[in-house]
């Protein structure tokens, strides 16, 4: 399956219109890392059907690369949700993205309906975080990351807006217990996860800011909506050369036979603990990750 584990870089995750054929094939030039065809919210109700046939039939063409390839469907729930996962399923894509899950039970039902069509095992689930009921649940839904193929949280901060009615600023006050509670789960179960889309594309200040606050945070690469927002993504979730020395430094220092049985070291002045080891082994697997993806 395609967990946190495998440290696959998700810094820009690009959603791309699943109506737009010309978008898709662009989506083979550009330097995301994640590329999400969207069914849902990109497509209006009329053109539903023709952005399945489009979106399945551009994922089962291929030509993308080493980029993640993710196909967002419609809530189950809804009349177009199960015919577009039976499609997504057949077409082969990484991952599924499930809009307006509520609870643990979703995942399930989710789960069972991707099995039933034919999913391979490594065939991801990614799932929204954008209900109400979904931060109140966010552990159960967390839970069932240890039965099923969910590997993903993404958060849909405009859907989150509307649903609290809430006022947005610069520093996404509305948004961060949502964001406190849902990077909690994600990490106590190894769960990825992604920030939410930054909507004005003309700002590249504002998405410098908001990006590095999401950086800070604590996610693993942020929802974007248009090509020109990448480079910021990829620069600012990709681990600095500073960090990625120190890393491998600490990672030398604990595989030296003589500090053999040592729980704390002094790594280049810093004091380091085993606990450090397993972070500096995450950020050298993600930066080794991030040059395959950029040599390809």
């Amino acid at each position: 399956m395609t967990t946190q584990t495998t440290h696959r870089p998700r810094r820009s995750c690009l959603y791309m219109p699943g109506a737009n054929s010309r978008a898709l094939e662009k989506a083979k030039t550009l330097a995301a890392d994640t590329l999400i065809l969207d069914l849902e919210d990109a497509v209006a109700p009329d053109a539903k059907q023709d952005a399945r046939e489009t979106v399945c039939a551009a994922v089962k063409e291929g030509g993308y690369g080493k980029r993640e390839v993710v196909i967002r469907i419609n809530a189950l729930d809804t009349e177009w949700g199960l015919d577009d996962l039976k499609a997504a399923v057949a077409a082969g894509p990484d991952a599924i993205l499930a809009p307006k899950v509520i609870d643990g039970g979703d995942i399930d039902r989710l789960d069972d309906a991707m099995s039933r069509a034919g999913a391979s095992g490594d065939m991801g689930l990614w799932v929204m975080i954008e209900m109400p009921k979904a931060l109140l649940n966010i552990m159960d839904i967390a839970e069932a990351a240890g039965r099923t193929r969910m590997s993903a949280f993404v958060m849909g901060t405009n859907d989150l807006a509307k649903e609290f009615r809430a006022i947005t600023d610069p520093a996404r006050t509305a948004f961060q217990t949502s964001f406190g509670l849902t990077l909690a789960a994600a990490r106590a179960y190894d769960i990825v996860a992604i920030d939410g889309v930054y909507n004005d594309i003309s700002n590249a200040e504002g998405l410098e800011s908001e990006t590095r606050q999401g950086r800070l945070l604590g996610f693993d690469g942020k929802t974007l909506i248009h090509p020109s927002q990448i480079e910021t993504a990829n620069r600012i979730f990709a681990p600095e050369e500073a960090d990625v020395q120190q890393a491998r430094d600490v990672i030398e220092a604990f595989a030296d036979p003589a500090n053999k049985g040592k729980g704390v070291l002094k790594v280049n002045g810093k004091m380091t603990e085993l606990l450090h080891l397993e972070e500096a082994r995450r950020i050298v697997a993600v930066d080794e990750a991030i040059k395959v993806m950029e040599s390809a």
